[in-house]
């Protein structure tokens, strides 16, 4: 699956959030994605924890 097809389908999924369930419907399915892509970016190791949470305290820049 290339990224312009995950894309539609992710766009798809909140559009259907949204006007199904309304804006908090839509708010939730958007906290829980994020949440789910951190998760799976730090459980391939392409990501890791101590250096986005020194990133977000400003003891180290993030690039």
């Amino acid at each position: 699956m290339n990224l312009t097809l995950a894309g539609i389908a992710i766009g798809a999924f909140l559009a259907f959030m949204a006007f199904s369930f309304g804006f908090w419907g839509f708010l939730i399915a958007a906290i829980f994605m994020g949440a789910g892509a951190l998760v799976g970016r730090a459980a391939s190791g392409k990501m890791q924890w101590r250096s986005v949470l020194d990133a977000i305290t400003g003891r180290r820049s993030s690039s």
